[in-house]
């Protein structure tokens, strides 16, 4: 055990999309829809969606390589390694042993961790504690989502939101004034079943009725979603702000997660903040869950958006009305 507290941060990013893409066109031809009625209700234009004989394990096992590769880690050197994903590749046993394996981890420790789109910063945060309290050198935090698989393809409403993607980052002991610099984590239960899929878990486990009610496929009452998420979201970003003892101007960077461009320009107004200070990637990848901020993460850092000194705040909110967010020195 550490005898001192280290600060913890992000050493390096990664993240993987299937190579499959599906337009707003796409979508036209099999429902009723059209490009300009789901770019101005979502701001998406295209996503990737899975292959047929890919995992959520495989996005997962590649976005970890690329931030092992981007970080500068071996793989011997990570100590524990977290997944976030509400996708897993089977009930039992958690995908993060089977992506321990795909990356030859075979001396860490792993978790899945189920906490909605709001997973990646919740792998961050207790990434982040592990590292600062000695517990671990280097922790490995992926988040990987296929919601491809579980979505009526019918139901336009639920099914032009989403792609399937992951992101990882390595958390491991940085310089004072750097890492992470504060965090919130909340969780509302009572309206756990706005979003959710009824069937498939010991409750209701998947029959013949299910699957010909659709109760297999993904649920959500959107317009109760978008209000709590906006509030919420507003409300752990304040919070994170305070902790940290800065204003929003200190902040170079508002990674929100990116589910619906009407959200994030509803934070935009409700909190004051230029919308050139919120990367948008969600016209290109659309909804992909716990892992939408760390792909919005990985391409503000290659793109050169974060710089030496630059405070970012990451923020997100998903099912199980689950939020998250954190304060992030570079």
């Amino acid at each position: 055990m550490m005898d001192k507290v280290r600060r913890a941060g992000i050493l390096g990013t990664g993240r993987y999309v299937p190579e499959k893409v599906v337009t707003n066109e796409d979508l036209s031809a099999k429902m009723d829809t059209n490009d300009e009625w789901i770019v101005t209700r979502t701001g998406i234009r295209t996503r990737h969606i899975a292959a047929s004989g890919e995992a959520a394990s495989d996005m997962a096992a590649e976005a970890g390589r690329r931030a092992l590769e981007r970080a500068g880690i071996s793989a011997d050197q990570i100590s524990f390694m977290m997944v976030a994903t509400g996708t897993p590749d089977y009930p039992i046993p958690s995908t993060a042993s089977i992506v321990q394996e795909k990356l030859g981890l075979s001396h860490t420790g792993a978790m899945d961790i189920s906490s909605g789109c709001a997973g990646l910063i919740y792998g961050l945060i207790i990434a982040g504690g592990m590292v600062s309290s000695g517990m671990a050198d280097y922790v490995l935090v992926i988040s990987s989502e296929m919601l491809s698989r579980h979505l009526d393809w019918t139901d336009r409403s639920v099914c032009i939101l989403f792609g399937d993607g992951a992101s990882a980052a390595v958390v491991g002991p940085v310089p004072e004034r750097e890492g992470i610099l504060s965090f919130d984590m909340g969780t509302d239960g009572r309206f756990w079943n706005s979003i959710h899929i009824p069937a498939g878990g010991v409750v209701q486990p998947v029959s013949e009725e299910a699957i010909r009610n659709k109760d297999i496929y993904m649920k959500m009452e959107g317009k109760k979603v978008f209000a709590w998420s906006v509030r919420r979201m507003k409300e752990t970003a304040d919070i994170s702000l305070r902790r940290a003892g800065l204003d929003k101007k200190d902040i170079s960077l508002f990674l929100f997660h990116q589910a619906n461009l009407r959200i994030i320009q509803c934070l935009s107004e409700k909190m004051g903040i230029p919308m050139d200070k919120i990367p948008i990637e969600l016209d290109r990848f659309g909804n992909t869950g716990p892992a939408s901020v760390g792909i919005a993460l990985d391409e503000a850092l290659r793109k050169g958006y974060i710089r030496k000194g630059d405070k970012v705040l990451l923020d997100a909110f998903g099912a199980g009305f689950i939020w998250s967010s954190a304060v992030i020195g570079f």
